[in-house]
């Protein structure tokens, strides 16, 4: 009984590459729909009703990009009103909010794939292509907290000592050129001592371990053969043209065949996959914690 996150990183990659990819790659609005949807709902399933910021930075975002296609774009047939001179039409509208609808479903999956995917499952995946990008990624992600906490300190140490105190922008532009500089410095000397330490310790000359190790188990391998497996039907029906919409310069929709059928039952599937895992690791959590 494991959640969708504890399954093995290769397998959550392969997954969310899937959804991401047919989301990006693809303008019909059905399957833009369930994208958006199942994203927001994944999202949430995860994080219950918290990251609201978000949620309504997401959702501002929907409705800039939404009206911005319209008022920059005037191709289309079906013109609903004139603004200065520049008609604004049903079609542009249509695009816009079908474009938007990508990008943020894009965003919320993208979200709960940082949220899913550690630092270690990153270097898990890297490791087993490159172990030398592995190392790049792993000093990167290291530096991110020390940087930031090592500015904190330097700032604090500034203020302290009375510099750059005066409340106007040339000095704070001052104060903050200055921590930079220092935290330049400080980035340089600090990967020098990295690698000597490395060396010194005898790095590269011996076989290369791993802090964990995700192994295969038979649920990741049934995951990930069921994963490719919506995912073919879905680029079938995509890459044949049984999903296509053309916009300008009049909106034409072409009517789903059996393929294309498919292909969108396939995708919603495609998403639901987790949904479905969480749902039965809470349900079992549930009843094994009535009968104690």
């Amino acid at each position: 009984m494991r959640k969708f996150s504890e399954y093995n990183p290769i397998v959550i990659a392969v997954w969310f590459f899937s959804v991401t990819g047919v989301a990006m790659f693809c303008n019909y609005p059905i399957l833009m729909a369930i994208s958006l949807v199942g994203a927001v709902v994944f999202f949430v399933f995860r994080n219950g009703l918290s990251h609201g910021r978000e949620h309504i930075f997401f959702w501002i975002l929907f409705a800039v990009l939404a009206l911005a296609n319209p008022l920059v774009s005037h191709n289309g047939k079906t013109v609903l009103f004139v603004m200065n001179h520049n008609p604004v039409t049903l079609e542009a509208l249509l695009y816009g909010v079908n474009s938007a609808a990508i990008i943020i479903g894009v965003l919320y999956w993208f979200r709960s794939f940082t949220q899913i995917m550690t630092s270690e499952k990153l270097l898990y995946l890297t490791g087993a292509l490159s172990p030398k990008l592995s190392l790049v990624l792993s000093m990167a992600l290291r530096f991110v907290p020390l940087f930031g906490r090592q500015s904190e300190k330097i700032n604090n140490a500034q203020t302290a000592m009375g510099l750059y105190k005066d409340d106007n922008i040339i000095d704070d532009i001052k104060g903050r050129s200055r921590v930079f500089s220092v935290m330049v410095t400080w980035a340089l000397e600090n990967g020098i001592i990295t690698a000597d330490s490395m060396e010194a310790r005898g790095y590269g000359t011996g076989r290369r371990t791993q802090l964990r190790r995700f192994g295969f188990r038979v649920g990741d391998i049934v995951l990930l053969i069921v994963t490719l497996l919506l995912l073919a039907v879905t680029a079938a029906a995509v890459g044949t043209d049984s999903l296509s919409i053309d916009f300008y310069p009049e909106i034409n929709i072409k009517t789903p065949d059996i393929l294309g059928i498919s292909g969108i039952i396939s995708y919603g599937a495609l998403i639901l996959l987790p949904l479905i895992i969480e749902t039965e690791v809470r349900l079992k959590w549930k009843y094994l914690r009535s009968t104690i």
